[in-house]
């Protein structure tokens, strides 16, 4: 049976479905919902070979290279976490990416002015900063000149489709690969082969390859006939090697966004249905899949047959007299990180109020992701209502104005490509800025002095 295949039997399995347990007009709602208590869990590094590069090989990102785009679904998935992004990477962008003077004015300088308006450096900057609020990483590549005297183009390399050449024995990555790795096999022809300039000092780096600098035997020539070069950039986190683990990881290690989907789907049953909705019964993503690879079904009629009747045995285990005070063994086991993995667990849900009784469950678990994601949950609205809007104009103002000044690390990180071209290009009158947005009081409309990251 083929992936996709697999897929698309399975998909029939995650979409929430009603149980209905008899004349009482008691129901279950059974549901498939991933626990991502492990997903950023250490493995062991397993190098794959690069498609149509033979002899090279790439640090997969995550155990089955497909970590981002995992990432990018959970993070669309939920309204809290997927806000949060957004808020974060519009206060990392600020007033946008404004080339200076040294007097902290638009530049005057034609050259950079003209650079600025052919990049879309704004836009650019945009893209960078989105990828850093959500991976951590950064990639972009600098296209130089015929003749290598001046860089013309620097273009934003989207990280999802970013993977790191193997690091050599002194510790240097020297390639990045560019392709779609969100499906296997990739057809050779599609990786993009990019070298990358040192991470610690990529200007230097820049510089002796194209015989502006001497090298390390002191002699000054073009080393590489090379003009496109890709910069790498990584938030510094604890024990990073290859691809850096973002500080919200908790939220997903900790359990907080496992609970709070949890907890949504238990609600939209319960109102969707306008009953009394006794049960919830979960089931682990790859059980379905499992009991066909089990019993060796590979025809997608008797695969459907099979999954209905596991759905009628689950029902008639929950709603079936002759079960009463009976016990059901399924797979269970804790894996290495202390998580519990269960093929199959009913909870009890039973409520008097449609949805209503986790109220203050929600509440918590959307505090908590905001908490991890650095963002305080009255300047985004992650829980709506009287109760929550207790802070002054004056305290909202002053949050926003602490979260615009704690990006000021990732605002130094993000303007080294910028940097890196002004040095190349002799523009030693221009400085890459990226201004506060400020926020007046109604009555005396005065605020902080104005500074810049």
């Amino acid at each position: 049976m083929s992936t996709q295949d697999q897929f698309e039997v399975v998909s029939e399995m995650v979409q929430p479905e009603i149980l209905d347990l008899g004349p009482s007009g008691v129901q279950a709602a059974i549901t498939t919902v991933e626990d991502t208590t492990g997903i950023f869990d250490d493995y062991r590094m397993q190098f794959r070979p690069v498609p149509g590069w033979s002899g090279e090989t790439f640090a997969p990102w995550g155990a089955d290279n497909r970590l981002p785009y995992h990432i990018r679904n959970l993070v669309g998935s939920d309204e809290v976490t997927a806000q949060n992004k957004f808020f974060n990477v519009l206060t990392c962008y600020g007033a946008g990416l404004t080339l200076c003077d040294m007097e902290h004015k638009p530049t005057r300088n034609a050259d950079a002015r003209h650079f600025e308006r052919r990049n879309a450096l704004r836009t650019y900057f945009l893209e960078q900063a989105t990828d850093m609020k959500h991976f951590f990483f950064s990639v972009c590549v600098i296209i130089l000149s015929a003749d290598g005297r001046r860089i013309n183009r620097l273009v934003h390399k989207d990280a999802c489709y970013c993977r790191l050449q193997r690091a050599t024995r002194a510790g240097k990555i020297r390639h990045v690969y560019y392709a779609n790795w969100n499906y296997p096999g990739q057809p050779p022809q599609s990786v993009e082969r990019i070298p990358l300039l040192d991470e610690r000092d990529p200007i230097g780096d820049l510089m002796v390859r194209m015989g502006r600098e001497p090298g390390s035997d002191g002699r000054t020539l073009e080393r590489t006939r090379q003009r496109k070069f890709a910069m790498m950039l990584r938030f510094p986190t604890v024990g990073c090697q290859y691809y850096p683990v973002p500080y919200y990881a908790a939220m997903f290690r900790g359990g907080s966004y496992y609970e709070k989907r949890l907890i949504s789907a238990q609600k939209i049953a319960k109102i969707k249905n306008h009953a009394s909705v006794k049960y919830q019964i979960e089931v682990e993503r790859n059980y379905w899949t499992k009991i066909l690879s089990e019993e060796r079904i590979t025809d997608p009629l008797k695969q459907r047959e099979r999954l209905k009747k596991e759905r009628e045995k689950i029902r008639d285990f929950v709603a079936g007299v002759h079960n009463s005070g009976k016990a059901w063994i399924t797979g269970y086991y804790v894996d290495p990180n202390g998580h519990e993995v269960r093929d199959i667990r009913v909870v009890n849900i039973e409520g008097s109020k449609e949805g209503g009784d986790y109220a203050d469950d929600i509440n918590v678990a959307a505090n908590t992701l905001c908490y991890a994601d650095n963002t305080h949950p009255n300047l985004v609205g992650a829980v709506p209502g009287k109760s929550q809007t207790n802070n002054s104009g004056s305290d909202k103002r002053e949050l926003f104005t602490m979260k615009q000044a704690l990006e000021k690390s990732f605002h130094h990180l993000l303007l080294r490509p910028i940097e890196l071209v002004c040095e190349y290009n002799g523009w030693d009158d221009v400085v890459p800025e990226v201004p506060l947005i400020l926020l007046t009081t109604l009555d005396k409309k005065t605020d902080a002095k104005q500074t810049t990251l």
